[in-house]
């Protein structure tokens, strides 16, 4: 994907230049790398065989050690302990430190291949004589994921189906690790390496899940003396868009088309730009993810890291000097209860301006489906599609996992007629309706577990009404059956009914991924006239919404 982002990017950009020359283009480009799943070309992987087998105690001094030595942090910054649960590399099993190992290097070579992306898209804009005169700005969004635990996962879709694997069982499937068939996040000790020097991760609000690199090239703006150079003021990335605003002198609208606008926020950073010693510009910034609260006032930063239906009151607020102290290492909360009080206050007042307030860390009502009137989540539940439609997001379309669904195909059908009805997930978890040599088929992909249910009959020329109806069972257990116009024409029990299914979304009339079922190629459009596809859903049970909550959350 981020090969074809970047050829995408340069084509619309070129489209749009030789039409336009005389007009501005902005361009947005947002890599799914490095989020999991950490895939990579296999030459990519072989580049980082062994590479890690020391193990991230040593990986992590070294890291920090460089970061020191090339001005990254001050030479006084000192490397945080272990988070909780990072265990020493010594300590770890053969098998545990076999997997970590393989992990990062999937994570690495990802990281590699994007790299080379970005290069492209830099030598693309220079070939179309527009590289000089581009603001370019490269960052990251959020600190290393913590959501691979302390072993990592080879497929998370298993972990959202509490099936879990331990290093002794998935170090069978090693070699598997950063292919098509893997969909695979690091452990903690490699996130933790990740964020050097700081504590946490994502989600969190310390600087490991906050503070991130970022790069800005423009040549014709960037005096050739300060190219390469570094700048440490504090930047939050709200401050872009006004900073983009000032170099090219636009004044944000407060009404447009009639409508009054919300002020842009952030604070330009172009002052310095071409001076490292003006000022920061941003002096007070808040924080808030997920119920964790942090606030910056100058040289200070008051953080707290709550938990899930915790009470504020019984959670502790912490104080760094982060101008002297910059991994949060010395907690100044009891030595400076003042300070602490005069940033806990400007957390609030900064709540209350930016419409944070009230604090909500709900997890399943904010993240997973809400069926209401103008959504993408019917009220009732019946979701239409009619083809052609492009790929759908998993989290705007009807979910098949955990629950009791009906997938309703209405065609006129004709001897020969084949392809893909309905399909969503991947080769590596999955459910596809389709139709192959006259017969309605319907492969169940739990996890390379394949259900295969095909009907008993030929079809009929005309019109008909094709309908999964899938069940779930007790405990992990589950019902599929097909029928054609009313009368069943199969059905299976299968031990596992898939909770969550996959990150990849449906789509209608083909499978626009790698294929779900091994028995096509994908896409496999429908040759024949498909009317519409319907999707009649009940309730999830609460198992279900927390594992969708959990798994939106781990795609921000």
């Amino acid at each position: 994907m981020s090969e074809d982002l970047v050829d995408q990017a340069l084509k619309i950009i070129a489209d749009f230049k030789g039409v336009r020359p005389d007009r501005p283009f902005f361009g947005y480009m947002p890599f799914g790398a490095t989020h999991a799943p950490h895939q990579a070309p296999a030459a990519y992987m072989e580049k980082y065989r062994g590479k890690f087998d020391e193990g991230w105690d040593v990986v992590r001094e070294r890291w920090f050690k460089k970061q020191i030595a090339t001005g990254v942090i001050p030479p006084d910054t000192e490397l945080s302990p272990r988070n909780p649960g990072v265990q020493p590399w010594n300590e770890l099993s053969e098998n545990e430190r076999r997997l970590a190992a393989r992990l990062q290097e999937a994570f690495a070579a990802f990281l590699d291949h994007t790299d080379d992306q970005i290069g492209r898209l830099v030598e693309g804009l220079r070939k179309l004589g527009q590289l000089d005169n581009t603001i370019l700005v490269v960052h990251a969004d959020n600190g290393a994921s913590q959501e691979g635990g302390p072993f990592g996962v080879m497929h998370e879709m298993k972990f959202f189906n509490a099936i879990f694997e331990t290093p002794d069982q998935a170090i069978a499937n090693i070699d598997t690790i950063g292919g098509p068939n893997s969909h695979t996040n690091y452990p903690w000790g490699w996130a933790q390496v990740g964020n050097t020097p700081y504590r946490w991760y994502k989600q969190n609000t310390h600087e490991g899940g906050v503070h991130v690199p970022m790069v800005m090239h423009w040549p014709n703006g960037i005096a050739k003396e300060q190219r390469g150079t570094k700048r440490d003021q504090f930047v939050f990335v709200a401050d872009i868009v006004p900073t983009v605003y000032d170099i090219l002198g636009v004044t944000p609208p407060t009404v447009r088309k009639g409508l009054e606008q919300m002020p842009v926020t952030g604070h330009s950073f172009k002052s310095f730009l071409n001076d490292a010693s003006a000022p920061a510009t941003n002096t007070i910034q808040y924080f808030e993810n997920g119920g964790s609260l942090a606030i910056v006032a100058g040289e200070w930063k008051a953080v707290l890291k709550h938990t899930a239906g915790q009470p504020y009151a019984n959670e502790k607020w912490e104080l760094f000097h982060i101008a002297k102290d910059r991994s949060e290492t010395n907690d100044l909360a009891e030595k400076d209860p003042a300070k602490l009080d005069e940033m806990v206050a400007h957390w609030w007042e900064q709540a209350e301006i930016h419409g944070v307030l009230p604090l909500d860390d709900r997890g399943v009502e904010l993240f997973g489906a809400r069926y209401r009137k103008n959504s993408p989540h019917p009220e009732d539940r019946r979701y239409v599609y009619r083809p052609p439609m492009s790929p759908m997001p998993s989290q705007a379309s009807g979910g098949l996992g955990g629950r009791n669904v009906d997938v309703i195909a209405t065609v006129t059908y004709k001897k020969g007629d084949e392809g893909v009805l309905y399909a969503t997930g991947s080769q590596n978890s999955g459910v596809s309706f389709f139709v192959q040599n006259d017969r309605l088929v319907l492969d169940y992909n739990a996890f390379g577990d394949h259900a295969i249910i095909e009907s008993s009959s030929v079809i009929p020329d005309g019109d008909h009404e094709f309908r999964v109806k899938l069940r779930r069972g007790d405990g992990m257990a589950g019902n599929l059956e097909i029928e054609i116009d009313g009368v069943s024409a199969g059905s299976v029990q299968v031990p596992l009914y898939m909770r969550m299914i996959s990150s990849l979304g449906p789509s209608v009339g083909y499978d626009h991924g790698s294929a779900v079922s091994t028995r096509y190629a994908a896409p496999y459009e429908y040759t024949g006239d498909l009317h519409e596809i319907v999707l009649e859903s009940s309730r999830a049970k609460p198992d279900v919404a927390s594992a969708e909550a959990k798994a939106e959350m781990n795609r921000q």
